[in-house]
């Protein structure tokens, strides 16, 4: 009985082969090298694309974005002529056109409605101008109107912020734009027949 049970307890022994356990290293190793990385979730925007959203690349601009954004808008604005309907309605419709394109590339990047996009602003502000006396105050005026309404979104902004892709990137902006520009023109209507506006 002896000898037939180390018969039986050789061969079982010797018909399993114990493999060598993986280290937890390994397996680590493993895992992450099979997680996505951020670029491959994180599409790369072209350059001409981000230098526009960003509204020559005020958008990266480490404090108030859009508040660069919009000044920078305010700075074009004052080039001679640019106020002309002919030359700012033109302008305000190709940015609106290509804004809506360009922001859904950069959201694709950097999130919804990051503060890297600032042309929905530049757009917003020259709509907020339209149709008024050029000069310092009242460019100041719409600049510190337009950045109020930009911020409390006034209905319908809100739903547009809300809404994931360039169309809504633009919209809440071009809603604030309007906002201020008929402010703007009430007030001037109230106060120009006094020379106050």
């Amino acid at each position: 009985p002896a000898s037939c049970t180390s018969s039986i307890t050789g061969k079982l022994s010797g018909s399993f082969t114990i493999l060598p356990s993986e280290s937890p290293n390994q397996e680590s190793n493993e895992v992450s090298s099979n997680a996505p990385t951020p670029s491959a979730t994180r599409p790369e925007v072209h350059w001409l694309v981000k230098l526009f959203a960003s509204g020559f690349y005020s958008g990266f601009s480490p404090v108030a974005s859009g508040t660069i954004g919009s000044a920078v808008a305010l700075a074009i604005y004052f080039i001679p002529g640019f106020e002309q309907p002919w030359v700012i309605l033109p302008t305000i419709a190709i940015t609106f056109f290509l804004g809506v394109r360009t922001a859904r590339a950069m959201e694709a990047r950097y999130g919804h409605d990051p503060g890297e996009i600032t042309i929905d602003e530049m757009a917003g502000m020259w709509i907020a101008l339209l149709f008024l006396p050029k000069n310092l105050f009242i460019a100041a005026l719409a600049f510190f109107i337009f950045r109020i309404f930009d911020i409390i979104k006034p209905y319908p902004a809100r739903k547009f912020d809300n809404v994931h892709g360039g169309m809504g990137i633009m919209m809440d902006d071009v809603v604030a734009g309007i906002y201020t520009n008929l402010l703007l023109h009430a007030l001037h209507v109230v106060f120009s027949p006094n020379q106050l506006f």
